[in-house]
């Protein structure tokens, strides 16, 4: 049965193509290169080139025993001081290992030679010529290892923060969206027995709402325009409870009505506008819409009549500790988690008797298609 290929299997297969290559070029290379040199400055004879090869074979078999050794122990895991001296003594061992093996062939081509050296020095020093060889060998080795296992932390460390951060952002909507809801509900209800066909044109705002409070719950961003024109529909159902109370009046420049923002920013700043500026006075009030592009961000003010109190009287940062109600924070945080530390969200006495709400948005290409 067929069996599709997995991201990890892959991964190992190109870690095992990559191994081989490099025990290849690695230890072919130190060969042709040690081996060259040797015979063009000494002169090595046939027969001793014979042994050099087979005894740079019996290094390359060792080294992959010694990975093997390495998986099955779980050294790659290990930390640099745990791996030290294990990797140290491995080093040693193989080196003793690899001239104890490859000893019978060197005294094969030095039989007939006078040795300069005792045998005892020379086996030392084909020891520590292993040992070097074999420490080049742990150094890259590990070193690589290492550094992919740092690469794929990162990768991993990079894929959970996407995830939390989404993860976030679907439990900031699923806040905001049941307010606007709640208060269309109970718009509706108050005008059925008032107005039947105003209330059938109330179901279909209300059904307008509906749809875009679910198609834009799974978009990051939408376009302004459609911001817009769901908060349209959204007063027009409150004015059927505050009439002539809540009047509107939009400032919008027209080249921002393109422009990706937050799905329900503007109804949050627009219904925590009614709810204190309009519902808390007896004489209601205007409600005021502009947005603005400059210095290359998306300005939007929602204006509304009131005093803002001195615990809130500075600015309701991008931070959830901010004091301005879930609504208004969770929009903040929505604007952080999209749109970095240079986004925010403003509430700021704007002069007398007024609140201002601004949210600050950096420019960036819209990702989603607007909500039709």
């Amino acid at each position: 049965m067929f069996r599709p290929m997995t991201s990890s299997t892959a991964a190992n297969q190109r870690h095992e193509k990559l191994y081989v290559l490099a025990q290849c070029v690695g230890w072919g290379g130190f060969t042709l290169i040690y081996g060259g040199l040797a015979l063009f400055i000494k002169g090595m004879s046939l027969a001793q080139s014979c042994v050099f090869i087979a005894t740079n074979i019996c290094g390359l078999l060792l080294s992959h025993l010694y990975r093997m050794w390495i998986h099955r122990r779980g050294w790659k895991q290990l930390s640099w001081p745990a791996l030290l001296p294990r990797a140290m003594a491995a080093m040693l061992l193989l080196a003793i290992l690899w001239t104890a093996v490859t000893w019978p062939l060197y005294l094969l081509i030095q039989s007939d030679e006078p040795r300069k050296l005792s045998v005892a020095a020379v086996f030392l020093l084909s020891v520590l010529n292993g040992v070097w060889i074999y420490a080049t060998w742990s150094l890259l080795y590990f070193g690589y290892n290492i550094a992919d296992r740092y690469r794929r932390s990162e990768v991993e460390r990079a894929q959970l923060a996407a995830t939390v951060k989404e993860s976030e952002l679907r439990a900031l909507k699923s806040q905001v969206n049941p307010h606007f809801i709640f208060n269309a509900l109970n718009s509706l209800r108050a005008l059925i027995d008032e107005d039947p066909a105003r209330a059938r044109l109330a179901v279909t705002q209300l059904a307008n709402l509906l749809r875009y409070s679910l198609q834009s719950g799974q978009l990051e961003t939408v376009p302004f325009e459609d911001e817009l024109r769901i908060v349209n529909d959204y007063l027009a159902l409150e004015q059927v409870r505050h009439e002539e109370r809540l009047r509107l009046r939009l400032d919008v420049a027209p080249e921002t009505l393109q422009l990706p923002v937050p799905p329900m920013l503007l109804q949050t700043l627009v219904e925590n506008a009614v709810k204190y500026g309009i519902s808390a006075r007896s004489e209601g009030g205007e409600i005021a819409i502009t947005s603005r592009r400059t210095n290359g961000e998306l300005r939007i003010q929602v204006i509304n009549p009131g005093l803002l109190p001195e615990a809130t009287a500075a600015v309701a940062s991008a931070r959830p500790n901010g004091s301005t109600g879930v609504g208004l924070r969770n929009a903040a945080e929505r604007l952080r988690l999209l749109f970095g530390e240079r986004a925010g969200l403003q509430l700021r006495a704007g002069g007398t008797d007024t609140v201002i709400a601004e949210a600050i948005i950096p420019l960036m290409p819209a990702k989603h298609p607007p909500v039709s």
